[in-house]
């Protein structure tokens, strides 16, 4: 019988950390969250609004006989150390298991560890500690806000427009990418033109005329300007300097995401499954261990042990030159500094050596991680980049090189960094301060939009701009996919019809609440509740005092979108059966209702006699019924497209027009021209 109880999370971190504990020791997995908010009371929030935002919790479906061995395993136990994860979201669940499980304050501890390795587990129980009840207040304050604004604006865009669903941080980033369409299709193209002159070892552009900054918009500027310049040019200037290329601090969640995109092409809901495996723990050899620290961070704080060991390990490999400086939270933002940035576990533990233990997705997130964290320690790289200004009739031309002469950690990370050597000639040893270009000609340029957001960019900007946390970026991207309110088209998110549409309606009633300036205020006084300086209750009353008249207001004059027809009719009633949504997705139903209730089933969508595709649209031709039964031909599209006909098309198209050929009694005609046969 174990004397000790220990709950984690994961069932496989609870297998790695047993093995680290020993016999006297049991450890055990919650499965994460045992309870949550249930739906009862006012609009199913699960919180009774009129008594302080009392949250009401129920189990999770499916996990009543988790926590009834849950309590089984506490009532053999003489000690519980609550073990769940180190950030907000853990307080919370050990804070659920103590109070579902019926804990008592002197039978309890709660223990964080910010790596799964046996070092830092067994020094966990030397800091044991009480729940942080300010952490808690912080989560459950996010949970219920999310809860309220979810289910209220879900239920009005589903009641209103095609929408399924908003949120507090979806609808901000889902208005970023929205706004960032409309700066590109608003967006005018400008032509302008620029000169080169091409010598042969190097070539240089025209920045200035009489040192003054020149724009070219016409191509009889660009010529004339050509007509006035020789082939010879004057070295006027030769600047040489020596720069320093930082290093980059190790990484944070939303970097981590970032750099996974665009060197790894790993989405963000990847990226982190991938990483919550190599936190976990991953048997190598001789011992399961986790190969990464906490992967929810927004700290680049680094272990002293850890830059105490990596010092060595880089003096030891590169030597002492190598050596770098530590990075600091530069964020003037709430920042949990009681973590660390994402970084390996051991500096000894080289991705090469372990490779054959890893998939190649895991290998290659673990090796970015691993020599992103060494190179933040190493020495800045050092470069000598060469300035050259010629001259021509009062004309000056820019050429610019730049060669690498100290590889600092780029010894170890240029993989993931673009640093070519641009080299210039020695213009110094030139016997002539005049030089000869082989070539001098204009080309044509337009000014370019602004770029959609990738996935990479639009985390970045979220990171920026403070709304939402980091852990929560790859949820909030795969919501406004799910919810079609955005497509990919190029690695770029494209917003669809009916997310154009949602953030219209949202931003018509409310402006004032979906905004990144009020989402960032709420992320701040999060934190403070967090801090313990601000009451939990007194944000959450001040906010529903705002929001809930608005919601009110927006069902009341909110302009409900009209129903898609499809071109049917109802089999019950003749009246014409439209398009709708629920939450859970479209269905066909009458429009009649609530007076007659029909829905078509999936199986009779499915035998819609499918005939030909459209020839106006991307639809397809399908058989329909008028409402006195007769049949006739339709696109599948209708209302927006009215391709229709009484004549059952064909697949042949017509030999002549290529037009839709159809059968008219005993003949096939085309609908384009005479052709008959």
């Amino acid at each position: 019988m174990a004397k000790k109880l220990v709950i984690v999370e994961s069932p496989h971190k609870s297998k790695t950390i047993e093995k680290y504990l020993g016999k006297d020791y049991k450890v055990v997995s919650s499965l994460g969250h045992i309870r949550d908010l249930s739906t009862s009371g006012k609009f199913g929030f699960g919180v009774d609004v009129e008594n302080n935002f009392k949250p009401d919790y129920k189990i999770i479906k499916g996990k009543s006989k988790l926590v009834k061995e849950l309590k089984k395993d506490i009532k053999d136990a003489d000690f519980v150390y609550l073990a769940t994860d180190p950030d907000r979201e853990g307080e919370a669940i050990s804070w659920h298991l103590y109070d579902t499980l019926g804990l008592k304050e002197e039978n309890y501890d709660r223990i964080v560890f910010n790596e799964i390795t046996k070092n830092a587990v067994l020094n966990s129980f030397s800091k044991a500690r009480k729940i942080d009840d300010n952490l808690v207040r912080s989560q459950e304050t996010r949970r219920i806000l999310d809860r309220i604004i979810g289910f209220r604006l879900s239920k009005l865009m589903q009641s209103k427009t095609g929408g399924k669903s908003a949120g507090r941080v979806q609808s901000v980033a889902l208005k970023l990418i929205v706004d960032r369409e409309r700066e590109i299709e608003s967006f005018i193209p400008e032509q302008y033109f620029e000169i080169d002159a091409y010598f042969s070892e190097f070539s240089a552009k025209l920045e200035m005329y009489d040192h003054q900054k020149i724009e070219i918009k016409e191509e009889s500027e660009a010529k004339e300007i050509l007509s006035k310049l020789s082939k010879a040019f004057k070295i006027e200037k030769v600047e040489k300097k020596e720069k320093l290329k930082k290093s980059k601090a190790p990484f944070i969640t939303s970097t981590l995401q970032q750099e996974a995109s665009t060197k790894l092409g790993f989405t963000s809901k990847k990226t982190m499954m991938i990483a919550q495996k190599l936190y976990e723990g991953i048997s190598l050899k001789d011992e399961t261990v986790g190969l990464i620290t906490y992967m929810r961070t927004d700290s680049v704080r680094l272990s002293d042990e850890f830059i105490k060991d990596s010092y060595a390990y880089i003096k030891d490999k590169y030597g002492s030159d190598y050596v770098g400086y530590v990075k600091k939270n530069n964020k003037s933002e709430n920042i949990q500094d009681a973590h660390e940035a994402i970084r390996p576990t051991s500096i000894r533990r080289n991705p090469e050596e372990i490779k054959e233990f890893l998939t190649n997705d895991e290998y290659k997130l673990y090796k970015i991680i691993y020599y992103r964290a060494l190179a933040s320690l190493m020495k800045d790289a050092k470069t000598e980049a060469t300035t050259v200004i010629l001259d021509n009739n009062n004309y000056q031309f820019k050429a610019t090189g730049q060669i690498l002469i100290f590889d600092g950690y780029l010894k170890v990370y240029s993989a993931y960094e673009d640093n070519e050597n641009t080299i210039l000639p020695d213009f110094e040893n030139y016997q002539s301060s005049v030089i000869a270009a082989n070539d001098i000609s204009y080309s044509s340029h337009t000014t370019k939009p602004p770029a959609r957001y990738t996935e990479s960019k639009l985390i970045k900007e979220m990171e920026e701009l403070g709304i939402g946390r980091p852990s929560t970026y790859a949820k909030t991207i795969d919501t406004l996919e799910e919810r079609a309110y955005v497509k990919l088209v190029d690695k770029k998110f494209v917003p669809t019809d009916i997310g154009i549409e949602t953030t219209d309606k949202l931003q018509e009633f409310f402006k004032d609440i979906i905004n990144v300036e009020y989402t960032k205020k709420m992320e701040d006084d999060l934190d403070k509740i967090a801090d313990g300086d601000l009451e939990w209750n007194k944000l959450l009353s001040l906010f529903y005092k705002e929001f809930e008249p608005k919601v009110e207001v927006a069902f009341k004059e909110m302009e409900k979108k009209p129903p898609e027809e499809t071109g049917e009719l109802c089999p019950n009633c003749n009246s014409p059966l439209v398009v709708k949504q629920s939450r859970y997705g479209k269905f066909v139903a009458c429009s009649n209702y609530p007076t007659c209730k029909y829905i078509k089933s999936n199986k009779e969508e499915k035998e819609l006699k499918e005939i030909i595709d459209c020839p106006k649209c991307d639809g397809k031709v399908v058989e329909k019924k008028t409402k006195k039964g007769k049949v006739f031909y339709g696109c599948s599209n209708y209302p927006k497209c009215d391709f229709a006909t009484w004549d059952k098309p064909i697949e042949e198209k017509c030999p002549r027009c290529s037009g839709i050929l159809v059968e008219k009694k005993d003949k096939v005609k085309c609908l384009n021209c005479d052709y008959e046969k």
